[in-house]
């Protein structure tokens, strides 16, 4: 079965960014709308416990109903104030954190290629975010949601990375066998754990997170410059 689609990460792959500039960004713009209910570092400690739990479900729930059970449980009647904030947050200030995004050229010429040659083109982040917020970071990249057949979200899926069932799910809800498929990304344990499925993948080594433990060799590595020559001896499908 030969490669026909390519499932991208998000952050540090698509769209080129400081991780420990955006943690501090989105962390800081976020807690600032909860001021008046929590001090930030009780704030943070809040999401953090959530999202753990939410990374480490393995339920029929989606990653939403997890994250805003397992956030309700610490935060008994304030969920519903906390949902409208996160929700007017997402659409203005959430702007704030492009400032960590950095400008690369190449990885906008290499999706450009793979779509002229037919490829079907997936967007696999990590679904810990609203599909507002990933749609917004989408823009960012200088791309266009409508170049991809599926994105991740929140709102939908039910696992999260490093879980292998978080690429079966994509597999399924886009009808192709791991063959078919290459996944292209940063961490070497939450992208690169896609091989255990049987899917090819490719390490940009450009902003890599390298695992001490947990992680798997790639199929292919290099840097943005490398990945657009990869691309460009890939076979066109049409």
């Amino acid at each position: 079965m030969s490669l026909n689609t390519i499932l991208f990460d998000l952050d540090g792959t698509l769209l080129p960014i400081d991780d420990k500039a955006f943690e501090r960004l989105y962390f800081r713009a976020l807690s600032a709308k909860f001021t008046d209910m929590y001090t930030p570092e009780e704030f943070i400690a809040l999401i953090w416990s959530a999202t753990k739990t939410m990374i480490l479900d393995t339920s029929d729930k989606t990653n939403e109903v997890v994250f805003m059970n397992a956030l309700e449980a610490l935060v008994q009647d304030r969920l519903s104030l906390m949902q409208d904030r996160f929700l007017e947050f997402y659409q203005t200030d959430f702007d704030q954190v492009k400032e960590a995004v950095i400008e690369n050229t190449e990885i906008h010429a290499a999706v450009a290629l793979l779509k002229q040659k037919g490829y079907t083109l997936v967007i696999a982040t990590n679904p810990l975010f609203p599909k507002l917020a990933i749609e917004k970071r989408i823009s960012w990249t200088g791309l266009n949601r409508e170049d991809f057949s599926y994105v991740t979200s929140f709102e939908e899926n039910h696992f999260c990375k490093p879980q292998p069932a978080f690429y079966q799910e994509i597999l399924t809800k886009i009808a192709k066998e791991p063959g078919e498929c290459l996944m292209v990304g940063n961490d070497t344990q939450e992208d690169l754990i896609a091989s255990t499925l049987g899917i090819q993948t490719y390490l940009i080594t450009n902003h890599a997170i390298r695992k001490e433990k947990g992680s798997f060799l790639p199929s292919h590595e290099g840097d943005y410059g490398d990945f657009l020559h990869f691309v460009h001896n890939l076979p066109s499908l049409i």
